[in-house]
């Protein structure tokens, strides 16, 4: 993308504005905000991290279009913009909203039930692209990219209207699907994060492409050291590694990407700490995508079944990512992750202290203990008539006061999440949106 270049030093001032500039520029005020608050017609003078590391071709500009501040969004953090203090107090004034964005839980204008179908419906078709990739890439055709645009948009536009049907779907997981299936559960882990961060619409759907295809270079890593049963020796560790560079170069064979989607895909495992891999990038090089790509790929990989391995619980998940904040991750975004994703993700299945079995719908960043649920198992671990209850918004009349005794596994007293989700699917509902 190329944005035009400052002023010469040895432009001339027009006639007549020579006496009037330093009184315009004596209003003018320099301000550090969130790069999600960046306006058209503001001057961008300093970034929190190189200016040769983000793909501007001039240092200092003043922005003109919405897609230059895309491109800063997903590099940096925080900007540094010179503009009218009049202009900028409405701006400044919405810092604290956006910190508060954080607290509260994604909204919804569809139901659990009424977005399933259409959450499946797109699940299915992004699978079905990334098994065609994986085929592709086998047998040495040409890769088609590009038709991952309007599949990454549906799952947008589904987490829009309730994030935790996509979140559902997730949860189902098919440990000799793992590297097709770990893809798509990053890239709806992305787009639901990148939303909870408070970024705009127009940046979920590049998001999402970085979720997807971060990983599309292990798609070259030998079968036998991809799925390894044991461990890696370390001539097999230094292959492995080899995936963030052989993914860049895949990817680098189609022009028409956005050059965040490469970045991510090299730079995924690089750590806060300078320690990663393949550049040993310090902090302030990582861009802003591949901080958040790489929260959400430890995620999904500490959690699911492996080859190697059975995944570890949401919990264990939670306290791994915690534990390596400020290390190896980003540390307000760890804490970000934490509060959408809570102990109990969407799509758990939790024994109460009432004995009753259900089936957590949604979470809230201010109580991670007390989710939505469903309840489908009664105190007998027979089944019950469905019944949603908010745990954080019990009254006299939901007693008794029911919490989350423990978390249960998929499939417990033959309660099976996609066996609720084809249950809710094939279910009639009135599509009130």
């Amino acid at each position: 993308m190329w944005f035009r270049s400052k002023p010469g030093k040895n432009q001339k001032t027009p006639v007549g504005e020579s006496r009037a500039r330093p009184q315009v520029e004596s209003n003018l005020q320099r301000v550090r905000i969130p790069v999600d608050l960046l306006q058209t017609g503001m001057r961008v003078v300093k970034l929190d991290r190189p200016w040769t590391d983000v793909p501007l071709l001039f240092q200092g500009f003043t922005l003109a279009t919405s897609q230059e501040a895309q491109v800063l969004r997903q590099y940096c953090t925080w900007v540094v913009v010179e503009d009218d203090e009049e202009r900028l107090a409405p701006v400044l004034s919405q810092i604290p909203l956006l910190k508060q964005r954080t607290t509260e839980p994604l909204s919804e204008t569809r139901t659990l039930d009424q977005e399933l179908p259409r959450a499946a419906e797109s699940w299915s078709r992004t699978q079905a692209f990334v098994e065609k990739v994986i085929h592709d890439i086998e047998q040495h055709n040409d890769l088609e990219l590009g038709v991952a645009r309007p599949l990454i948009r549906a799952c947008v536009e589904s987490v829009k209207a309730n994030a935790s049907a996509m979140l559902w779907m997730t949860r189902i997981k098919n440990r000799d699907a793992y590297t097709a299936e770990h893809c798509l559960r990053v890239a709806i882990f992305t787009v639901a994060f990148a939303r909870f961060l408070g970024m705009p619409d127009e940046d979920l759907e590049i998001a999402g492409m970085c979720g997807l295809l971060h990983d599309i270079g292990k798609l070259k890593v030998p079968g036998t050291i991809l799925n390894k049963p044991g461990p890696l020796t370390p001539e097999e560790h230094a292959i492995m590694r080899q995936h963030t560079t052989r993914g860049h170069d895949l990817l680098n064979q189609d022009a028409d990407l956005d050059p965040i989607i490469r970045d991510v895909s090299l730079h995924h495992h690089e750590r806060i700490d300078g320690k990663g891999y393949p550049r040993q990038l310090p902090e302030w090089q990582i861009s802003r995508f591949a901080r958040l790509v790489s929260i959400v790929d430890s995620y999904d990989a500490i959690t699911s079944d492996r080859c190697y391995r059975d995944g570890r619980s949401p919990a264990d998940a939670v306290r791994i990512l915690y534990k390596n904040r400020g290390q190896q991750f980003d540390t307000d975004m760890v804490e970000a992750f934490i509060r959408m994703i809570g102990i109990y993700p969407p799509g758990s299945l939790v024994e109460l202290n009432t004995g009753e079995v259900a089936l957590v719908i949604s979470t809230h960043p201010g109580r991670k203990l007390t989710p939505k649920i469903e309840i489908v198992l009664g105190t007998d671990k027979q089944p019950v008539m469905p019944r949603i209850l908010d745990l954080g918004k019990q009254t006299a009349e939901d007693s008794p006061t029911r919490e989350i005794h423990s978390p249960l596994p998929d499939g417990a007293y033959g309660i099976a999440l996609h066996d609720r989700i084809r249950q809710l699917i094939e279910k009639p509902v009135t599509d009130d949106s």
